[in-house]
């Protein structure tokens, strides 16, 4: 990411433009924005932090840096390895703390002139209201309810794959998890038989331990979180294909995979961010259905389809409400291989 932002600090060009007055020459400059308040997640936290210090240093800003109250080691790490590459005292200062006192101080201070978060859509909501105030920058990455939509004539083992780790691949704690599955009523019967045998075949525990799928829970809250969602399902009268439970003599905040079948796309288990293993299967007559279920939440961060045809493609493209749309495709970490 260094070395990506030193390259972009090159690209940082103004314009020069021929003036509609004479004897007048028109240009335009790149300067500094200032001070950039960056708040970051726990989740990926060498990565995010990464993502945004690189950038606004190679800008000429100096920041002030939140990483999550649950991960602050690896920012330590990376203020270090900064400090140790000759960084100047006081360009970078990394602060401890909650969101609602340091995070919140960050972002209500004028002087800090641009703020970068990455969390939840309500804090990201109330930053840019705030930021709004004094006209400040403002650049955020929410959360996400995304859809994977699986098409009658879709690759059903590719799809698969796709869906077991969209879905439960870091846990489900990732703003692009997967946590829709909108499966065309043709093929739906297959695939969840299918799914649930698949998952029940993942392995939970420690995730330095090589033969695990499926890893921790950041903390107690969220476990708690995740517990609350399936008895809101069940309440919801969505069909539990496979329940998850937490996962008792585990030293740790795990819970098991879930799957909920026969749910409708208004239900909040389909609405709202679990942010943790659970996925609902939505049954579709057609492709239509698929994209207005798709596009029904107020999230729009990505999505993927997996079809044979290149017109649902495309369809999809031009329809999807969301950043990210990606067709049949499969990262290529093969932890959930059944061989």
């Amino acid at each position: 990411m260094a070395y990506y932002a030193a390259v972009e600090g090159r690209r940082l060009l103004g314009e020069t433009t021929p003036s509609e007055l004479p004897g007048n020459f028109c240009m335009t400059l790149q300067h500094p924005v200032g001070v950039f308040g960056l708040i970051t997640p726990f989740n990926f936290p060498f990565a995010i932090p990464a993502w945004k210090v690189m950038p606004a240093l190679i800008s000429g800003n100096t920041l002030v840096f939140k990483p999550s109250s649950d991960t602050p080691l690896l920012s330590v790490l990376l203020v270090t390895i900064l400090e140790k590459c000759g960084l100047p005292k006081g360009v970078i200062n990394r602060v401890f703390g909650g969101g609602s006192s340091v995070g919140s101080a960050i972002v209500k201070n004028k002087k800090v002139r641009a703020i970068s978060f990455t969390g939840s859509l309500d804090t990201g909501k109330w930053i840019m209201g705030e930021a709004s105030k004094d006209a400040r920058k403002v650049s955020l990455e929410l959360g996400g309810k995304n859809p994977i939509i699986v098409m009658d004539d879709a690759d059903l083992n590719l799809a698969l794959d796709g869906v077991i780790w969209g879905a439960f691949g870091t846990t489900g704690q990732r703003c692009t998890a997967a946590s829709r599955v909108i499966v065309h009523e043709k093929v739906l019967t297959e695939f969840e038989n299918q799914l649930i045998e698949r998952t029940k075949q993942l392995k939970v525990g420690n995730g330095l331990d090589e033969s695990v799928d499926v890893g921790p829970l950041i903390n107690e809250l969220q476990l708690q979180k995740v517990a609350k969602y399936v008895d809101i399902g069940k309440e919801e009268r969505a069909k539990l294909a496979l329940e998850g439970n937490v996962i008792q003599p585990l030293p740790g905040y795990f819970f098991e995979p879930t799957i909920f079948s026969n749910v409708k796309g208004d239900m909040r288990i389909a609405q709202e961010e679990i942010f943790g293993p659970v996925v609902a299967l939505i049954g579709v007559e057609d492709l239509d259905k698929a994209i207005k279920i798709a596009n029904s939440v107020e999230y729009g961060l990505s999505s993927s389809i997996y079809t044979e045809s290149i017109k649902n493609v495309f369809l999809a493209i031009e329809n999807i409400e969301a950043g990210i749309i990606v067709e049949n495709q499969l990262d290529d970490t093969n932890w959930f291989s059944p061989e």
